[in-house]
């Protein structure tokens, strides 16, 4: 690999090796000269970053009892709001300036229309969260719901990229058989749809969507010479990487070393867990891949770094996060919790097991801080990735214990390129579909054409 003195990197610039090719940071080198003080905006993707991230079985603050301890909705509204320290969000204060509390909207199309769906509410939540549509009841195969949000924006300003999007999950999806009220698993399985009845499978295995953004291995046969060797990515495109490091000043040639010790660190890892779990010592997930730690928290970490590791180099711009399943059981010791995530939903409004609930839900939530502060000390160009990124975490539920879906939980993280102010809580008028927050996020996002969207009524104003 050559350049011409005075030309600039092209910003699809890859590394390339024998079965693995490795996406670039956004450099110095890749902005053209004698573009001034606009060169890094002019060398930086033109539209918006978006993440979606759904959180299951609603929040502990959405019930009564815990609405008056203000466990999700602040006690005020605007800017001069105060987390109680038993919120969830109290957890990321720290990024105060790029939150924007959405409370009080409701998500109706989760809800039973007919008598045959009434219980069935965890059986189809997911499929609403991004598309805001009521699933057709069916275990067959004519699904039907809505295309998603993530979706329509990949559509529209995705193709540009390598990977026009990325769907992730953290628990066990291939649950066939395991999904009732005559739905299918489908609509439990996925929050992106392509189409009204095209789910898109999510990635939970660690490894694989590392190899997905490394091109680790084309053939079976590459991908298992890879693990007998042991070698690791950057091995395989050492040749390219001390080529182009001749064509960089110091200050790339600092943040293409970072960035590569940050893809050698994520790798170890991802190593170490398989090492651990294929050693033969009994796992807490006996049936998970060797890919995924047994360790939620270490799971969520690895797949936070892969995500800004993907937006960082432009693979995708468009990622939708399912972090639970509903209706798991699994257990989070390190919530201070001993109950099962979906018994302890069930709280019965009694206050001492809603405030056992929100241990869980308060560690959930906190996993967020490592994400965030990831995004917020990685740079693309003139600002971080933070600062160009549209966050959108919420639920489909709000109160799990009575499936009511009714003032829903929904936070905005970032500032989207301007196009968010971060630091409010905003309390919507009561029956404020969330759809209407959606339409308003897309609108900012550049689909001014999408007129409706789900049950939506009108924007909803976000100052």
């Amino acid at each position: 690999m050559s350049y011409l003195t005075g030309k600039h990197l092209d910003r699809r610039t890859m590394l390339r090796g024998i079965g693995a090719t490795a996406a670039l940071p956004l450099l110095d080198a890749m902005i053209p000269a004698g573009l001034g003080a606009s060169a890094s905006a002019a060398a930086a993707p033109s539209h918006t970053r978006l993440v979606c991230i759904e959180e299951v079985h609603g929040l502990a603050g959405c019930n009564a009892v815990g609405a008056n301890k203000f466990l999700f909705a602040p006690e005020t509204t605007g800017k001069g709001y105060t987390l109680v320290p038993d919120n969830p969000f109290s957890t990321v204060e720290k990024y105060r300036d790029y939150m924007t509390i959405v409370s009080n909207t409701d998500v109706r199309n989760a809800e039973a229309f007919l008598a045959p769906e009434i219980g069935g509410d965890h059986f189809r939540s997911s499929a609403v969260f991004l598309t805001q549509a009521h699933p057709k009841q069916t275990q067959g195969s004519d699904i039907y719901a809505g295309t998603s949000l993530d979706q329509m924006y990949a559509k529209k300003f995705g193709q540009s990229t390598p990977l026009p999007s990325m769907q992730f999950c953290i628990e066990n999806l291939d649950q066939a058989g395991g999904c009732t009220y005559n739905y299918s698993c489908a609509y439990t399985d996925s929050i992106s749809w392509a189409s009204p009845n095209e789910p898109l499978p999510m990635v939970r295995d660690p490894r694989v969507a590392f190899d997905m953004l490394f091109g680790a291995g084309g053939t079976a046969d590459v991908r298992a010479s890879r693990m007998r060797t042991r070698r690791s990515i950057l091995d395989w495109i050492n040749g390219e990487v001390k080529s182009i490091r001749t064509q960089l000043g110091a200050s790339d040639r600092v943040r293409l070393d970072r960035y590569l010790d940050n893809v050698e660190e994520i790798e170890r890892r991802i190593k170490a867990v398989e090492a651990r779990n294929t050693s033969g010592e009994n796992r807490e997930l006996p049936d998970a891949p060797a890919g995924v730690p047994d360790s939620f928290s270490e799971h969520m970490k690895l797949m936070f770094d892969l995500q800004v590791l993907a937006l960082q180099t432009d693979m995708t711009r468009v990622i939708s996060f399912k972090t639970g399943r509903d209706a798991q059981n699994r257990v989070f010791p390190e919530s201070g919790s001993s109950q099962p995530f979906h018994p302890a939903s069930h709280h019965g409004g009694g206050e001492p097991r809603v405030l056992e609930f929100n241990k869980i839900n308060k560690y959930r939530v906190s996993q967020m801080n490592y994400f965030l502060e990831k995004m917020k000390t990685t740079m693309d160009g003139d600002a971080s990735l933070l600062d160009k990124t549209m966050i959108i975490w919420g639920s489909p539920m709000s109160d799990p214990n009575v499936h009511n879906h009714r003032r829903c939980p929904l936070v905005l993280f970032g500032h989207a390129d301007g196009k968010l102010k971060g630091g409010e809580h905003l309390k919507a008028a009561d029956d404020t579909p969330m759809a209407n927050v959606m339409l308003t996020l897309m609108h900012k996002l550049g689909m001014d054409d999408v007129k409706t969207f789900g049950d939506s009524t009108g924007e909803f104003s976000l100052t």
